[in-house]
């Protein structure tokens, strides 16, 4: 049976694509002075879990052991999972959960002071990088002040009890945003942090479960402070008119699950792409990631979840369009699964992976093709569901990057489905000239991938 080879090219990019038909209406800004638009173009995004990342587990520890490494590593977004005071009532585990927070303007004790807090941005920012906050506008815990204070911030039961979001979340209270006053309470939080730690943005905790109007008065607000990163933990395009920067290519995620498992093929990557581009206007972002604190937590770790398949769909999500993001001791091999209520140390023993996580950085950092937004390159991609080989091609002007991926067990023979990608690249891991001929077959050995760059 002869493979099948399906080709998908596409103008400017899964988010992007200046000229190609979207259904959603071109936003008419122009972002190309647009501070926010222009870092998170090429930026690479790192999840920072401080309880696990260090033995002590504090801002102090990280702040010495880890800042100049990352800034080694080629890291430039600092995200810091939640730092807040965590509520004791109706907590899982002897630490609860980070997402159940006592005091939105007040810090973790067990992570240190609002000096040693204040510290870790600045020297983030010394070393030139940037630190968004991660904030939880859809519940509190249950002995926050706004429990007893504000009752009627919160959804309540026809027996009039204050509910959980969702039955499984149940150290966590929901709150109801028909009140005028929580909006304006949550927004002096948001503020606060901006004006007082001097962070530059925010990933915001299951930001489809509040209200759009909400996020459009927040996000707005804090822009009138100074323009601020707003990463939105969802997916859904409404969210990104309410003011997000960036979304997280949650589908993307699932996909890679699902060609790892067999469940679906690497043509469905094709799909994703085009859909895509129906949903999101030029301007958004997406963030791409193989595993993150609730996919190693709850989902399993990567290799768990897609084995031989971890290094080559790593690659992958820097090579689409988009916001790559690793998190805390992905670039160490973590292969275990962080208890998330508990503490659980990551061990930092195994370097193997540091090189290759530097080098994905630096290509990203250096290549023009491979940024985000509205100066991306274009992106042509090639399938062959047979041979399981995928083929991604981004370019933008004379800047070239290709990947060409082996997604089998077995050693495969293939030839090169896109013309314009020809030419003379550099193999970004062994620094070797890689001479790429239109009429060129490569042959890859299971589980071989290669990612060739022309600057």
């Amino acid at each position: 049976m002869n493979s099948k080879i399906t080709a998908l090219t596409l103008s400017a990019a899964l988010i992007l694509l200046a000229g190609c038909i979207n259904s959603k209406q071109q936003t008419g800004k122009d972002l190309s002075a647009d501070p926010i638009h222009q870092r998170l173009a090429n930026a690479v995004i790192y999840e920072v879990n401080i309880r696990q990342i260090t033995p002590e587990g504090t801002f102090k520890a990280f702040t010495e052991q880890h800042i100049k490494r990352l800034q080694k590593l080629g890291v430039d977004i600092l995200w810091l999972m939640p730092t807040y005071p965590i509520s004791v009532k109706n907590r899982k585990g002897s630490l609860g959960s980070y997402y159940s927070v006592a005091d939105y303007k007040g810090v973790n004790p067990e992570f240190g002071t609002l000096d040693d807090l204040k510290e870790l941005v600045n020297q983030a920012h010394e070393a030139g990088m940037l630190v968004i906050f991660d904030w939880v506008a859809n519940h509190s815990g249950w002995d926050n002040t706004w429990i007893t204070a504000h009752p009627d911030w919160y959804t309540h039961n026809e027996k009039g009890e204050i509910i959980s979001p969702v039955p499984d979340w149940s150290d966590v209270a929901d709150l109801n945003y028909n009140s005028p006053e929580l909006r304006r309470a949550m927004i002096d939080a948001l503020e606060y942090w901006v004006r007082e730690a001097g962070i530059d943005g925010y990933r915001c905790d299951a930001a489809a479960m509040a209200p759009t109007g909400f996020w459009y008065e927040a996000l707005t607000t804090l822009d009138s402070i100074r323009p601020v990163i707003k990463l939105a933990e969802a997916w859904e395009p409404e969210l990104m008119d309410s003011g997000f920067d960036a979304a997280y290519a949650w589908e993307f995620h699932h996909l890679l699950n699902e060609i790892a498992k067999g469940t679906k093929n690497v043509q469905d990557i094709e799909q994703y792409v085009a859909k895509a581009d129906t949903l999101y206007a030029p301007d958004d972002m997406l963030m791409n990631f193989i595993t993150n604190h609730d996919e190693n937590s709850w989902a399993g770790t990567e290799y768990e979840r897609m084995g031989n398949y971890v290094k080559g769909f790593a690659a992958i999500t820097y090579l689409m369009p988009g916001i790559p993001m690793l998190y805390t001791g992905q670039e160490a091999g973590l292969n275990k699964r962080l208890r998330f209520f508990e503490k659980d140390t990551v061990n930092w023993s195994d370097t193997t992976l540091f090189a290759f996580y530097r080098q994905l950085n630096a290509l990203k950092h250096r290549n023009p093709a491979l940024k985000a937004g509205t100066a991306a390159g274009s992106l042509q991609l090639a399938t062959d569901t047979i041979k399981h080989t995928a083929v991604l091609y981004r370019s933008s002007g004379k800047s070239k990057v290709l990947g060409i991926f082996n997604f089998s067990e077995t050693t495969v023979t293939t030839a090169l489905p896109i013309a314009e990608a020809a030419g003379t690249y550099k193999d970004i891991f062994s620094g070797e000239k890689f001479r790429v001929k239109k009429s060129g077959e490569f042959e890859l050995t299971p589980w071989e991938f290669l990612v060739l760059s022309k600057e």
